[in-house]
């Protein structure tokens, strides 16, 4: 079984990652040792955290098997068992109530996978002092409880940021003392800040929920994490998760810290929504929507609606303010829009004879919608931009937005024929005023 932290993004996808590539399965233990911050909402939010990036772990929490249980905190017995051990073996003494393991000076070998082999040199305790494994209050240390679990659970693989390579060598002492062949360490590069500092936990970037709220979509993300500190060495950043596992080896890991960079996150993320299909699309954005109290329970409606804008969208936030006012009739109009497009006296003309003309309309479909547009401009004699700009304003009250005709396709003929009387109501010439002809 292969273990890795969970306490930031990058090395769960690594961990799992390899799992998948290696013959063993994933296990998943919160490392939790300090009382404080055992919480039932912290613990959620690991989990929810991994399973919106589609990471599963063959077992652990929530999933079951055959080394449980899987919080360390109610693992307390297991832990007993092991120190009686080692005390019995003359490896603890007490230290002012706290208990330490006596370590044996010697040098210790650690055989990385991504880092090779170092020397560590413990036998002077002045630069490395004993080990505590368990404080005076009783607590235990997170070096100690991690050994045990490995062994326990039958750990093959430990997979950590570089930040712990330093322990290792006091890892394998316990190991050593306690009689079990360590598992095989790989230690991968830190991830680091725009700044150059080491990304920790508490950073935005290390937040699964602060991708969540701001719209990535849990394909990107992954893909965007898989990307630091390795690649499939064919220069591409587009690779979904199954290729990912087919090419990933552990020992292909990059040394070098990698940087994050958040625009290559959006840049990607703008890839994967582009490319996915309107079924996902429609599952990733409904809560956005619902989030925004827009009635979204017209379900043909909605995945048109969808549709007719996905090509604009890059964060799936985005989604309200693009589709909104194609579900509500008392739409705001932007007054610059209004001004802009409206101040010359000839457009109200032109929308008023373009809505004369969509009214005859049979066939309501995009081509037809187009050949009509384009066929009034060349009775007026102006520029196709001249009716589509006052259209567009009428039906959704900006001046920006999806295609104009794939939009009016969408709206259908009764609503758009209504929001152009809408828009000449507000400009005062629905009534008394009949359109010029050229």
């Amino acid at each position: 079984m292969l273990s890795g932290s969970a306490s930031r993004l990058h090395r769960p996808v690594i961990s799992i990652s390899a799992a998948r590539a290696l013959p063993c399965s994933t296990g998943f233990s919160p490392s939790i040792t300090a009382l404080k911050r055992n919480t039932e909402e912290a613990a959620a939010a690991i989990y929810e955290g991994l399973q919106w990036l589609g990471l599963n772990w063959d077992e652990g929490p929530h999933t079951g098997g055959k080394f449980g249980p899987y919080f360390q905190s109610e693992r307390t017995e297991i832990y007993e068992r092991h120190l009686k051990k080692l005390q019995d073996d003359g490896h603890i003494f007490e230290d002012q109530g706290a208990l330490r393991f006596c370590s044996p000076r010697e040098h210790v070998v650690v055989d990385d996978l991504v880092c090779g082999k170092i020397d560590f040199d413990l036998t002077n305790p002045g630069t490395h002092p004993d080990m505590t494994v368990r404080r005076a209050d009783g607590s235990w240390i997170f070096h100690f409880v991690n050994v045990i679990d490995d062994i326990e659970m039958k750990v093959s693989h430990v997979i950590r940021g570089e930040d712990h390579l330093s322990n290792t060598p006091k890892h394998i002492e316990l190991y050593r003392a306690l009689g079990a062949t360590p598992p095989r360490f790989a230690h991968i590069p830190l991830i680091l800040n725009h700044d150059g500092s080491k990304m920790s936990k508490r950073d935005e970037g290390a937040r699964v929920a602060a991708y969540i709220e701001q719209g990535y979509v849990p394909e990107a993300v992954r893909n965007y994490l898989c990307l630091l500190g390795w690649s499939p060495k064919d220069n591409r950043e587009k690779i979904d998760i199954e290729e990912v596992v087919k090419l990933f080896e552990l020992e292909k890991i990059n040394r070098r810290n990698a940087a994050f960079d958040r625009d290559k996150c959006f840049w990607l993320n703008g890839q994967y929504i582009a490319q996915m299909s309107l079924d996902r699309f429609t599952e990733l954005a409904r809560p956005f929507l619902e989030k925004a109290k827009i009635d979204i329970s017209n379900e043909r409606y909605l995945c048109d609606v969808l549709g007719s804008v996905k090509e604009k969208i890059k964060l799936l936030s985005e989604q309200p303010n693009w589709t909104s006012y194609f579900f509500i009739e008392d739409y705001e109009f932007d007054p610059d829009a209004v001004k802009k497009v409206f101040g010359k006296p000839e457009a109200a003309t032109r929308l008023s004879a373009l809505r004369d003309e969509f009214a005859t309309i049979d066939k309501w479909n995009l081509e037809t919608l187009e050949s009509t547009l384009k066929n009034l401009v060349q009775k007026f004699g102006c520029t196709t931009g001249d009716l589509v700009h006052p259209a567009r304003v009428a039906v959704s009250g900006r001046s920006v937005g999806p295609s104009l005709y794939h939009m009016l396709e969408v709206m259908g003929k009764e609503r758009v024929l209504a929001r152009f009387e809408r828009m000449l109501a507000s400009l005062g010439t629905l009534e008394g005023h009949a359109p010029s002809r050229p």
